[in-house]
């Protein structure tokens, strides 16, 4: 019992560093990609162009949704904050749903696990399913007041932060989004991710899922069913998916668990009700739902419902070597990260640092 125990136990830390190791690459390089993002993507610029009514806000709400590494608790006060200054309420809800699905990371992740058909796919759903429920929205909650434009930008203000404003500082601050703070937001989650991912791929008998759920719209309610009250954000999300497919869950149903589990929880969901009112609430979940099924029986219906038609080792055109090097860099930034985390938290204040 207890070599039967070790040898599962053996496979897990197996499974984790492979699967780690394998991603460890692209999620470095989709970090660096994020961090020049946040320099230039900038929170006033999102907002200058999410007021007044029409789809063309709709649509550049998920347009800016789609590369954002935001999770669906961390999108929450970023799209309240362009609500306040002047989006309306359809673009809210595009930004809403387009943004936590998916991220400039998440995409080089789910490259590097599911291959090039997933990884062009996931970002067309997202903003597919943005642009849908803020016309949804638009159509059956239209907003009822005239919301404020955005204050224009002080030019004197702006003229003096330009003057101020110095390449090697967005370069380190860049280098802070990418190495600290995206790290430090996605971290735990993505670890944990791995682990579960990790302990299906060892525990669970191959063809388990097929043999149990089947290959039609039944195995896609029940990924829906499981992603939707749960909180997974878009790159924890992609190695249970990719263990998923592995253990016999059709291409469509990982699709639908990867669109559910980032886009959706009851944390955000009661927000949206809070702030936004019911219907917009309701409209949300909906939108979600039907986008989520409608793309994984047309993911299903392009490439097939066989695991190894989107299980590619594009892994392989990166050297081993290269791959432990960006294993050992990701777990040091990851610790640095947590590190750095724990010690703003536990600093007082108003304390100056040493």
């Amino acid at each position: 019992m207890n070599n039967i125990v070790i040898e599962y136990l053996r496979q897990v830390v197996i499974d984790f560093w492979d699967t780690l190791s394998t991603m460890s690459p692209y999620l470095l390089f989709g970090f660096l990609v994020s961090g020049v993002l946040s320099i230039f993507l900038s929170q006033r610029l999102v907002e200058r162009h999410l007021g007044g009514r029409g789809i063309w806000p709709v649509i550049k709400a998920s347009l800016f949704g789609v590369p954002l590494p935001l999770c669906s608790c961390g999108v929450i006060p970023v799209s309240m904050s362009l609500r306040k200054h002047g989006a309306n309420k359809a673009a809210t809800i595009s930004f809403l749903l387009s943004t936590p699905q998916t991220g400039v990371d998440s995409i080089f992740v789910t490259f590097s696990l599911l291959g090039l058909t997933f990884a062009i796919f996931r970002p067309l759903a997202a903003f597919a399913t943005g642009v849908i429920g803020g016309e949804l929205v638009d159509i059956f909650d239209r907003d009822t007041e005239n919301k404020p434009e955005p204050a224009p930008e002080n030019s004197q203000t702006h003229q003096c932060c330009c003057e101020k404003e110095k390449i090697y500082n967005k370069i380190i601050a860049a280098l802070k989004h990418a190495l600290v703070v995206l790290p430090r937001d996605i971290g735990k989650a993505m670890l944990i991710g791995l682990l579960v991912a990790a302990f299906i791929s060892a525990l669970v008998p191959e063809g388990f899922f097929a043999e149990k759920l089947g290959t039609g719209i039944f195995a896609m309610v029940v990924m829906m069913l499981l992603g939707i009250p749960v909180y997974v954000c878009a790159t924890a999300s992609v190695p249970v998916a990719a263990a998923l497919i592995a253990k016999g869950v059709t291409p469509g149903a990982a699709m639908v668990f990867l669109m559910t589990g980032p886009a959706t929880n009851a944390a955000s969901f009661f927000t949206i009700w809070k702030m936004l009112g019911p219907r917009t609430a309701v409209i949300y979940l909906v939108t979600v739902a039907g986008c989520a099924l409608a793309a994984g029986l047309f993911l299903d219906y392009i490439i097939g419902a066989a695991p190894q038609a989107v299980i590619e080792h594009h892994h392989e055109m990166i050297p081993l070597s290269v791959r432990l090097i960006c294993t050992v860099i990701l777990l040091g930034v990851l610790a640095f990260a947590a590190f750095r985390s724990k010690r703003d938290e536990e600093e007082p204040p108003g304390a100056k640092p040493n």
